[in-house]
């Protein structure tokens, strides 16, 4: 009996035996491949970090050499701008220097040829009441029909630097075109019409030179 206790407590003994060698096994083999995933993660965040940091540095590097070609091309571009815009200035202001002087001078033409014609509206007239004074037989003379010439020449004159007559008789009255001196029975035209002209009315280009004179039916 006692040898069956000590051949058991020996097989005890050696099962306990394996069971922690087995034991030690499994946690060296479970240290053993924790160690090489823990290298293989270490490796890999290793290889991540350095790949980030080399990207760090690549972006910085890239960001400084184009920072500083894009504030050179910005300081170009912006002085090119300047230029742009100070020359489009002076032509714009150029422009309208050159349309107000050649308004200007359009102007006192206008207005010096204006005032010189006006002179002369009275020897039109002259021309006009000589003529209707002379007879049929008169106006065939040499000094009739010279009259004449002279007076159409000088109205063809005046229509090419842009004299033109102011409509009358038949028209509505209008105070910016006619100035009326008097009132006339017509059984032709209606109240408020010009019957009669009794001195020509004249423009120059689109400015009045003299009213027409008339008489207005009642």
């Amino acid at each position: 009996m006692a040898e069956f206790d000590q051949n058991t407590e020996k097989t005890s003994e050696e099962e306990i035996k394996v069971s922690q060698d087995t034991d030690q096994e499994t946690a060296a083999s479970e240290t053993a491949e924790e160690k090489e995933n823990q290298q293989s993660e270490d490796g890999q965040t290793t290889d991540k970090d350095g790949d980030a940091a080399e990207s760090d540095d690549a972006d910085k590097k890239k960001s400084k050499f184009f920072g500083k070609k894009e504030k050179k091309k910005d300081k170009k571009d912006q002085q090119i701008e300047d230029l742009t815009d100070r020359v489009m200035r002076q032509m714009a202001e150029f422009d309208n220097y050159r349309k107000r002087t050649e308004k200007e001078k359009g102007q006192m033409f206008d207005s010096g040829a204006g005032m010189i014609i006006e002179k002369i509206l009275p020897v039109i007239d002259d021309f006009e009441r000589g003529l209707a004074a002379m007879s049929d037989e008169e106006k065939e003379t040499s000094f009739g029909k010279g009259m004449e010439m002279i007076y159409k020449k000088f109205t063809g004159i005046l229509k090419d630097a842009g004299v033109s007559e102011i409509e009358a008789v038949g028209k509505e009255f209008d105070p910016a075109f006619h100035n009326a001196v008097m009132q006339a029975p017509s059984d032709e035209y209606e109240s408020g019409i010009v019957v009669q002209e009794l001195q020509k009315g004249y423009m120059f280009k689109e400015k009045v030179l003299r009213h027409s004179m008339v008489a207005v039916a009642e």
